[in-house]
């Protein structure tokens, strides 16, 4: 078999079993998938070992490891779960709590990443649902529409904007996902608690509202260094920030800022190693093969012919978010944008461009249950707890937020003005 066609096969193999990784009775992870498939272009030669080590993208494997590691020491310490649990106990009634729920859960994504958010915020929410007699199955739509919604405004919010910030050569790429996101995030945060208020009428009008903004951390000294981690994150990207903004230039890279901020957790964590230990080692494994199966597909040429619609010098950001949002569907939206990237031309890749990319491909998750992992773990968190979401059940909610929603951004990619820095 021709080398091309040998590429071809994996790569579609890889995508079938992407899209339909949980028809079966059992679920596949997407890492597992992907590593199949990066060892079989191996093995078949049609990369070699020396150009798939090249191919693995060194800043974003350090800048996930670190931010891994202090995502780990906020949960471990049980921090987290205490920040959720003093958001929540300052409401008043049951609109009022499910309006914090999906404001906090929202914003600390942006910060912390989507799937931690869906790993710990599950339990917390259906403990809080029997706490105050609201249905799980709200408070788990919330936390699912949420955490999707407000990781598009940060580069560090889900794996894919990530990935867009550090590929696609964005300077200061916080404040400019700010810049385009900061405000239709709070807008579409908004249009989360409209729809399943909408969609649920009755489910708050029996809640019992009365949550202690008591407790402390199950790891105190682990909280400290956690918290000392997330403050020196804050400050080393508002100097970065500043000194881009005065001089144009680039004080610290973000994985530099990622790996410095990790110190404190590192060195005074009790059991480093077992925190190490307990990251999310499948999205590590998950980007490298990634990055491998990637390279081998741009190297055989099946990359010039595909995407052409979206990606030459013709390509508007309203065709790249329309794609955005429908690829993401049929590969999820990982896969989506690593395909995505290396097809673009010199001539196409502009920032409308890639903040285009980064809203269709991240909002995409809200429109049907598998099309975001952060969906598949809050399902698979919930039924260890004894609770679940259907899949029309999300879909009723989330194919009308994610046409609101999609209009909103639309227009935000269309119409916002290049940021002034």
């Amino acid at each position: 078999m021709h080398a091309t066609y040998t590429t071809a096969f994996v790569l579609a193999a890889v995508l079938l079993l992407i899209a339909g990784r949980n028809a079966g009775r059992f679920a596949v992870p997407i890492w597992q998938i992907l590593l199949a498939g990066a060892a079989v272009v191996l093995a078949t030669g049609e990369i070699s070992p020396v150009r798939a080590l090249g191919a693995i993208n060194a800043d974003v494997m350090v800048f996930l490891f670190c931010m891994f590691v202090i995502g780990e020491a906020v949960s471990e310490s049980g921090l987290l779960d205490r920040m959720l649990q003093r958001i929540a106990c300052h409401a008043h009634s049951g609109d009022g709590l499910l309006l914090l729920f999906i404001s906090g859960t929202g914003v600390l994504s942006a910060l912390l990443m989507n799937d931690t958010l869906a790993i710990i915020g599950t339990p917390f929410a259906i403990r809080l649902a029997r706490a105050t007699g609201i249905a799980p199955r709200l408070l788990l739509l919330a936390l699912a529409f949420s955490v999707t919604t407000g990781s598009v405004a940060s580069p560090v919010g889900n794996p894919q904007n990530l990935l867009i910030a550090l590929s696609g050569g964005i300077d200061n790429p916080f404040f400019v996902f700010l810049w385009y996101f900061g405000l239709p995030t709070c807008a579409g945060l908004l249009l989360v608690y409209f729809v399943l208020r909408t969609c649920y009428p009755d489910a708050l009008s029996r809640a019992d509202i009365r949550i202690s903004c008591g407790g402390t951390a199950t790891d105190p000294a682990l909280a400290g260094a956690a918290r000392l981690s997330i403050a020196l994150l804050v400050v080393l990207i508002a100097a970065r920030a500043a000194w881009s903004g005065m001089t144009g230039g680039e004080l610290i890279p973000l994985p530099a800022i990622a790996a410095l901020s990790a110190v404190p957790v590192l060195l005074y964590a009790r059991d480093r190693g077992r925190l190490v230990r307990s990251i999310d080692w499948g999205t590590l494994v998950f980007f490298a093969a990634l990055f491998v199966l990637m390279q081998s597909v741009a190297d055989s040429g099946l990359l010039d012919g595909m995407l052409a619609c979206c990606t030459g010098p013709a390509a508007s950001p309203a065709a790249i978010f329309v794609a955005a949002v429908a690829g993401s569907q049929l590969i999820s939206n990982v896969p989506f944008v690593a395909l995505f990237l290396p097809a673009f031309t010199a001539e196409a890749v502009s920032l409308p461009a890639l903040m285009a990319l980064a809203a269709g491909s991240t909002i995409a998750g809200n429109l049907l249950l598998f099309g975001a992992a952060s969906n598949v773990i809050i399902i698979q968190q919930a039924e260890r707890n004894g609770e679940t979401i259907g899949f029309y059940e999300f879909a009723t909610a989330g194919i009308p937020l994610t046409l609101l929603q999609g209009m909103l951004y639309f227009i935000v990619v269309l119409a916002m003005p290049l940021p002034p820095f």
